[in-house]
């Protein structure tokens, strides 16, 4: 089974195989993400070990968004040792998202 992830804008895009789901995840993005892709992988009949690749678009796009979803697609294809491609389908040891700009990565405040 084939999983499209896009965590680009506050509206998250899961697609397995040809069904699409828009998911208004918005700020609980990182808190839902991986509970919703179980969820629809059991509404499926299918298992995490089902997954035989994973697309994500990488940007450009939210910053926060970006990070999250590629963390959870470069984690989950190391862990099912399954291929892992850009939006262009071009397969890539890891995802490294593209801002659309330099990051604007503030110093922590003390």
């Amino acid at each position: 089974m084939k999983l499209y992830l896009d965590t680009s804008t506050p509206e998250t895009i899961l697609r397995l195989d040809q069904k699409e789901y828009r998911l208004p995840l918005g700020n609980q993005l990182a808190e839902q993400l991986l509970s919703v892709i179980h969820q629809k992988l059991s509404e499926h009949h299918a298992t995490w070990t089902d997954l035989t690749e994973i697309t994500f678009m990488a940007g450009p796009g939210s910053f926060t968004g970006l990070r999250i979803g590629a963390a959870v697609v470069n984690t989950l294809t190391d862990q099912l040792k399954i291929p892992l491609y850009k939006s262009t389908r071009e397969q890539v040891p890891i995802i490294l998202p593209d801002y659309g700009r330099p990051a604007n990565i503030t110093p922590p405040k003390k």
